[in-house]
């Protein structure tokens, strides 16, 4: 449930996100008033989808149950989730909210949302989306949707060097990216502005060896982000210390890396499912293609599971959003939704139909077959993504080395215990 924008902050530009939140302790005790509304057939909610695709779910649900939707709206990550702040810490935070990864944390431990563990509606939710939002056996967040990164390319441009199927292992992605250099064609690029997804699913690919254990060993102590980060690291640098990918990207914006692959000057990006559409508007004539990033022995996905809708813990009109959250994981709203953002949905009772370019990672994102770290860090998910995000941007700049890279991760870990 997010928008494109929305997504770039969830992929890795979140550093900001989390510290906006880290009050809501001290400000929710200012006052013990729940929100207002006296008009008991209308439900309070804050989105951080746009009225332009949220509008038309709030209209069918008003025709639906006779409920009206009093929207309010904030783009995301930071500034929603600051908006979302103040209002908990005022007690006038509307019946339903989001909760995602950059929030959940604080919503969940102070429990500012309520349980809808018991709720019908969650017999149709994928099971790693309620695992996502899960505290101790509660569920305080309804999620309808995930989305999945790795390599999109444009086939016109690979073809020019006899390209034929997808590379499975990272030798072989970057014999295919020197090909390119070699024909006069930009191999790759990616954003550096937050962690790299490419750096994601290489860890993701040694997190799914340890059964989704990696980031509990580290914290625990079992082992280390030396012994676990610096292959991926060592593997992702070998894109800039070979001239592949120029160290000046190390100061590079999504908008700034994806405006590139857009206009053709460049042969494949580190993209998402979320930012799929959004290449084919900007030039309809890409043809495009999709495909896992490749390890040294598998393939994997960055990615994560979408947003959920929460409702609050003091909510004016519990009943009326509990309506409205059942509506919203509908078939009829699925559809709607599906229609105006293009997301791979993930509940049971619709089933998209959706860019054939997208197939490789349809069923790996439907299954949870994903990895983001900073969704799967135990504590100072924030801390670390600001550090790990500053740390590899002066790798690519070739001011430290991937080992110095995971040991400072280690030493920053081990500070902020």
């Amino acid at each position: 449930m997010l928008s494109s924008t929305a997504r770039r902050g969830v992929v890795g530009r979140i550093v900001l996100a989390v510290t906006a939140v880290s009050t809501l302790v001290v400000l929710t005790g200012c006052s013990s008033a729940g929100t207002t509304n006296s008009n008991d057939k209308a439900v309070t909610m804050l989105s951080w989808d746009t009225k332009a695709t949220m509008q038309p779910l709030f209209d069918e649900f008003k025709k639906q149950t006779g409920y009206t939707v009093d929207a309010s709206y904030a783009p995301p990550v930071a500034s929603y989730i600051q908006k979302l702040q103040t209002q908990l810490g005022s007690n006038t935070a509307p019946d339903v909210f989001i909760i995602t990864s950059e929030n959940k944390a604080q919503i969940m431990n102070n429990q500012l949302a309520k349980d809808q563990s018991n709720e019908a509606w969650m017999s149709n939710i994928a099971p790693t989306a309620k695992k996502t939002y899960t505290k101790d056996g509660k569920i305080y967040g309804t999620a309808v949707s995930s989305w999945g990164g790795g390599i999109v390319y444009n086939k016109a441009l690979l073809a020019k060097v006899g390209f034929s199927e997808h590379p499975k292992t990272w030798k072989e992605f970057l014999d295919l990216c020197t090909k390119l250099k070699d024909a006069g064609v930009q191999p790759f690029y990616e954003a550096a502005d937050g962690l790299p997804q490419t750096i994601d699913a290489l860890v993701g690919i040694e997190n799914d060896k340890r059964d989704g254990k990696l980031d509990s060993e580290i914290w625990s102590g079992k082992t280390t982000f030396a012994k676990t980060w610096t292959p991926a690291l060592k593997q992702y640098n070998e894109l800039y210390t070979s001239g592949l990918v120029p160290r000046s990207m190390s100061g590079s914006t999504y908008d700034q890396a994806s405006k590139e692959f857009e206009q053709g000057k460049v042969a494949m990006f580190a993209g998402a499912s979320w930012g799929f559409s959004a290449f084919k508007q900007a030039n309809p004539d890409l043809k495009l293609g999709f495909f896992a990033v490749p390890g040294n022995s598998s393939t994997y996905w960055a990615g994560a599971v979408s947003p959920g809708y929460a409702i609050n813990a003091k909510a004016h009109n519990s009943t009326g959003a509990e309506k409205l959250i059942q509506f919203l994981q509908s078939k009829e709203a699925m559809a709607l939704y599906q229609k105006e953002t293009g997301a791979i949905t993930t509940t049971k009772n619709y089933t998209p139909k959706l860019d054939p370019a997208l197939d490789p990672l349809v069923t790996a994102v439907r299954d949870g077959d994903f990895y983001l770290p900073q969704t799967s860090w135990p504590t100072n998910s924030d801390v670390m993504a600001t550090t790990a995000t500053a740390l590899v941007q002066q790798m690519i700049n070739g001011k430290l080395t991937p080992a110095q890279v995971a040991q400072q991760l280690d030493s920053k870990l081990a500070s902020l215990k």
